[in-house]
């Protein structure tokens, strides 16, 4: 027994060492993270201000290479007198710009005019074509260079375009920025600012002693590239004595500085056009103190956990008493529950009956429903029959005139007119067919399925329907559903049916009126498309608005309707998914707006 206990010490011991250095370095990383936010704002800061002080420069040259004495110049580079008015443009030019240095050279890289003329250091003379920046301009390039002078011993960015004479490459011009002002404001704090070359020198940096050093190790091959520049002229160039390591997300470098080593938290960013990179080094001991004293707290708040646990288990004696008497609590509690488990069973089994009793009702609602459906389909066949029995016997009574006189044609020998009254009476057939065939397909019973409609197709077959009182009423009907073909989430018949229902409607709303007309027309907003029908008759008056599309509510006399129209009409929309409205208009006349989802157009399924 004793060793068992010493074995979940030492386990626990183990956990807690393992919690302790797990904690350990979460707890850095989050410091971390504070410290790369704070970084990252000073590294935008350092890449915007670079990058805004090389901006002002970069169109000068380009600028500066159509002047006309420079043109002369490099066109008569002998000229002395050329020479001299160049030399005095180019300092006054470099004065006003606050720029290092202004110079023209001629393509083999003599130096022939420069705004430093006449100083201790002039480059008249001398030959830069060893860089690169002249030799892509040379090339007709604008060229960008940053680098050591050798001849002012001075660092600086070069700007270098190429002068045309007739639009000819005859010179260079180039102007060299000098970026010592900037490096000022890097400053010596524990933050520091580095901007380094494609081959990891440091060439700009608030530290002297790490001026051209490099971060990354000076293999020959970059040593090499570097020579064949002359970038750093004659500086002596040394590896800065740097470890690099990763803690999670962030880069950390160690640099030995005198006889001790400082960690930072690296935060880089290139500059492309320039060819730096600009790096943000922040010193980690701050964030290292930060974790120590975190942690030490945590050690006294472990500590004074303890403190209390044992605490706690001093009262776990004096609690087991009270178990004893929770524990006949408990078994009450138990019996208790499981009566009342057996009233709720009871319950139980008699919502299920309840349930499959509302169920069936529920489904003898829908076959009511769908009866009521097709009884107001075929309600409305019968209030439209004397229409459509006129519809049928007008042709009827056609074909039989033009029957009776193809026979007296053919009787007379005149088979051509004759033949003409017989197509006009296979025509009138069709025509009655196609009504026929509407008619039926209008009444038969719509399975449930529902999908991509195309609009144009339902008001066509229902003006087939209606067609027949819209003559009986006298009313004008002018559709508009736009240049495009509509697609609604419907089913063809039904939404035929609630078209038929409601153009019915209209045309009794206008019947006997001086203005019989009745406008449909279709519109696509967002995922919607809403179809409105709208008369110019009385309107629906108010106090009946809020009943129009209750079942078996009519305002039609007797025997004109069972009042169901528009209560199907609004449960078969409700069904799409959609919604139907009804507006008294201003001018007069109410509209129904039939408010469906729009669909993607594909082939239609059949209902």
């Amino acid at each position: 027994m004793r060793y068992r206990w010493v074995g979940i010490l030492l386990l626990c011991l183990g956990l807690c060492g393992f919690a302790f250095t797990k904690g350990r370095e979460l707890l850095a990383e989050s410091y971390l993270n504070e410290a790369a936010e704070q970084g990252g704002t000073t590294l935008r800061l350092a890449v915007s201000a670079l990058g805004g002080h090389l901006s002002r420069y970069e169109p000068l040259p380009a600028l500066m290479a159509d002047h006309d004495d420079i043109e002369e110049l490099v066109a008569h580079p002998e000229d002395q007198r050329l020479r001299q008015r160049a030399n005095i443009y180019l300092k006054s030019i470099n004065d006003l710009l606050k720029s290092s240095d202004i110079y023209i050279m001629t393509l083999d890289g003599e130096t022939i005019a420069a705004s430093n003329y006449d100083g201790p250091t002039s480059f008249i003379g001398r030959n830069f074509s060893y860089r690169p920046y002249f030799q892509d301009a040379a090339k007709g390039l604008q060229s960008r260079f940053f680098a050591l002078g050798t001849t002012s011993h001075k660092r600086g960015y070069y700007f270098a375009s190429p002068i045309l004479f007739n639009d000819v490459i005859k010179g260079v011009i180039v102007f060299k920025v000098d970026i010592e002002g900037i490096e000022a404001s890097f400053g010596t704090g524990e933050n520091r600012i580095v901007v380094t070359d494609p081959e990891g020198i440091i060439f700009m940096t608030g530290v002297p002693q790490w001026l051209y050093s490099a971060i990354l190790p000076l293999t020959p091959d970059r040593i090499a590239r570097t020579e064949a520049s002359r970038r750093y002229a004659d500086a002596r160039l040394s590896q800065l004595p740097v470890t690099e390591g990763i803690f999670g997300s962030h880069r950390l470098m160690t640099i030995r500085e005198g006889q001790q080593d400082r960690e930072y938290l690296v935060l880089s960013q290139p500059m492309p056009e320039a060819g730096w990179t600009v790096n943000v080094l922040m010193d980690t001991g701050s964030v290292r103190t930060q974790v120590q004293t975190t942690m030490l707290a945590a050690l006294l708040c472990f500590g004074l956990a303890g403190a209390l646990l044992a605490a706690m288990l001093q009262r776990r004696r004096r609690l087991q008493d009270r178990l004893v008497h929770q524990a006949e609590a408990q078994a009450e509690l138990e019996r208790r529950v499981e009566e009342r488990t057996a009233d709720l069973a009871r319950v139980n089994r008699d919502i299920k009956r309840e349930v499959a009793e509302r169920r069936q009702t529920e489904k003898q609602l829908r076959k009511t429903q769908k009866d009521l459906i097709q009884a107001g389909k075929l309600a409305a066949l019968g209030q439209m029959s004397a229409a459509l029995s006129h519809e049928f016997n007008q042709p009827l009574a056609a074909a039989k005139t033009y029957a009776e006189s193809a026979s007296l044609l053919i009787e007379r020998g005149r088979v051509e007119e004759a033949s003409s009254n017989l197509s006009r009476i296979s025509a009138l057939i069709e025509r009655m067919a196609s009504i026929s065939r509407h008619l039926r397909n209008f009444a038969r019973k719509p399975n449930e399925h529902v999908g991509p409609v195309p609009l144009d197709t339902v008001v066509a077959d229902t003006l087939e329907i209606v067609s027949a009182r819209l003559k009986a009423a006298d009313a004008q009907l002018h559709v508009a559903l736009g240049p495009e073909t509509l697609f609604v989430k419907a089913g063809p018949v039904r939404l035929q049916q609630v078209l038929v229902n409601i153009i019915s409607n209209a045309a009794d709303a206008v019947e006997g009126l001086d203005d019989r007309r009745i406008d449909l027309t279709a519109q696509k907003s967002d995922n919607k498309v809403i179809v409105s029908v709208r008369d110019r008759g009385p309107g629906v008056p108010p106090a009946i608005m809020e009943r129009i599309f209750d079942p078996f509510f009519s305002t039609k006399g007797v025997g004109k309707g069972l009042g169901l129209g528009l209560s199907i009409s609004y449960n078969i929309v409700k069904d799409f998914g959609g919604r139907l409205v009804v507006t008294n208009l201003e001018d007069g006349g109410a509209r129904f707006d039939i408010e469906l989802d729009a669909e993607t157009p594909m082939e239609m399924a059949a209902e």
